[in-house]
């Protein structure tokens, strides 16, 4: 069983990403490398703490469709936060490497916030 100071790690490990190999001056990160693979790091955190909270799929393979099932059904609000995180995380940092460090950012608190939802729901 998975748990969620594996996706701690992941998120610990982008920020460090962003910090020593990406490079910040005047508010932009110099390299799209390591954007990129900070925020897919960081969205693995996500999906890892998620995967703490709801487990495996029964059948196929997990989807962003099936995260936002699961988590329609038990909270909206963190549901909204992970459509965010996937927009922030997945799509601007990850696939576009985005270079404004204000995007890095907020996408790093969304993912800690998620984190520490499943954190506390876990520990219910």
């Amino acid at each position: 069983m998975k748990n969620i100071n594996e996706a701690r790690r992941y998120l610990l490990n982008a920020k460090e990403i962003l910090r020593e190999k990406a490079v910040k001056e005047d508010g932009y990160y110099k390299d799209r490398k390591y954007v990129k693979m900070a925020g897919h790091t960081a969205y693995v955190g996500v999906l890892e703490a998620l995967d703490v909270v709801f487990g495996n799929k029964k059948k196929g393979r997990k989807s962003i469709e099936w995260y936002q099932e699961e988590l329609a059904s038990v909270d909206k609000k963190m549901l909204n936060l992970f459509g965010i995180a996937y927009d922030t995380l997945h799509l601007a940092m990850s696939y576009d490497g985005n270079l404004s460090a204000a995007i890095s950012k907020e996408g790093l608190e969304i993912a800690e916030k998620i984190i520490n939802w499943a954190e506390q729901k876990t520990a219910a």
